[in-house]
């Protein structure tokens, strides 16, 4: 019996592959105003639903829908860990004409409602949120997006 019991992984071990992450599972480090680190977890899956959660508070206006908005922001893929975009290497934050209207992808337009001016916030995309199954330059087909977004403007 002690063989067999061996042989089989232990159970928390395939179950914590399945467990979706939380945002408190993905650590985001480096000051607002400077590029973030993001560092997604080995032990937890990608979440099924949009996370929108501000990793340090803003004082300024809120974002509302039809808001014009400059972010800088960092994305990183769920499946590989790497970055593959990022404003702050550009140098300049993405201007945004109104939110909400589909400028940009639907968890932007969802995720970055009632973020205040001065903030930064973690953004994790479930891929109908995203880029679903057509991808998107080297971001592969029914990729789970990880954002980091410093709201640079808001108004």
């Amino acid at each position: 019996m002690g063989a067999a019991a061996e042989a089989s992984p232990p159970a928390n071990e395939n179950a914590s592959a399945e467990r979706p992450c939380a945002a408190g599972d993905i650590e985001v480090s480096g000051q607002p105003r400077q590029a973030p680190e993001i560092t997604i977890p080995d032990d937890c899956g990608p979440p099924n639903e949009l996370i929108s959660e501000d990793v340090s508070q803003g004082n300024g206006p809120a974002v509302r829908a039809g808001d014009r908005v400059s972010m800088h922001y960092s994305l990183v893929t769920w499946s590989d860990k790497q970055e593959k975009d990022s404003s702050w290497s550009r140098g300049q934050p993405l201007e945004v004409r109104s939110i909400g209207s589909g400028e940009v992808i639907p968890g932007w337009d969802e995720g970055l409602i009632g973020m205040k001016q001065g903030a930064r916030r973690l953004l994790v995309v479930p891929p109908e949120k995203g880029y679903g199954e057509q991808g998107q330059g080297e971001i592969k087909p029914n990729e789970t997006l990880v954002f980091v977004v410093d709201a640079v403007q808001v108004g």
